[in-house]
């Protein structure tokens, strides 16, 4: 039976916040009433925050990474060794590398991976700035840190072939996760591990 609201406004935002991922009607009822309780300004930073995230928040013009600025913060860090390029499918997995402490170079978010059953091809994600980047020089080895599933292989594979002429040291992330796991949601530890004793791409085929 189809819950009934007293309030159309009310129904109206719990159908908004019911889209958001692993957010159910009944979660989403339960959020919107705590925003109910709270005061109007404490409502109102709420919603301008994710106002103004949506509308004023940048990609990074070299890594893709989001960003306030149009060169987020990793790659204007003077610290990084910049010869180290790590590729990895999404922002979500920057922040768990870096959450490790035990990378230091840079990175390159793909947006995705290569996935035809969803209808993701190589034009889909950023692979040629990746190619582009490499061709200018000065990066000696680039580390792809995808998924260990058959997508995330694939696109190792295809990005292996397109850096194939630039002679730049390719290598994958050690397989102590398992198989079809995520990066975000591994532990820190197993995952720094896993970023400090990779091998070189094609000796894990």
């Amino acid at each position: 039976m189809e819950q009934q609201y007293p309030s159309a406004l009310l129904e109206k935002a719990v159908a908004e916040f019911s889209k958001l991922p692993g957010i159910g009607r009944r979660t989403a009822l339960r959020l919107v009433l705590f925003l109910l309780r709270q005061s109007d300004e404490e409502v109102d930073g709420f919603a301008g925050a994710v106002s103004q995230m949506k509308h004023s928040i940048k990609y990074c013009q070299i890594c893709h990474n989001i960003s306030d600025t149009d060169v987020c913060s990793i790659c204007s860090d003077a610290r990084r060794d910049v010869s180290k390029v790590c590729v990895v499918e999404n922002i979500q997995d920057v922040m768990a590398i870096e959450g490790t402490q035990q990378y230091h170079g840079l990175y390159h978010v793909l947006g995705g991976i290569i996935s035809p059953m969803d209808g993701i091809g190589p034009a889909d994600i950023e692979i040629d700035s990746l190619v582009k980047r490499v061709e200018q020089g000065g990066v000696d080895e680039v580390i792809l840190a995808l998924s260990s599933t058959m997508e995330g292989d694939t696109t190792n594979f295809y990005i292996s072939r397109k850096l194939e002429h630039t002679k730049v040291a390719l290598s994958v992330i050690a397989r102590g996760i398992s198989v079809g796991n995520e990066l975000e949601y591994t532990d820190e530890v197993t995952l720094g591990r896993s970023i400090l004793n990779r091998i070189p791409f094609g000796n894990n085929q």
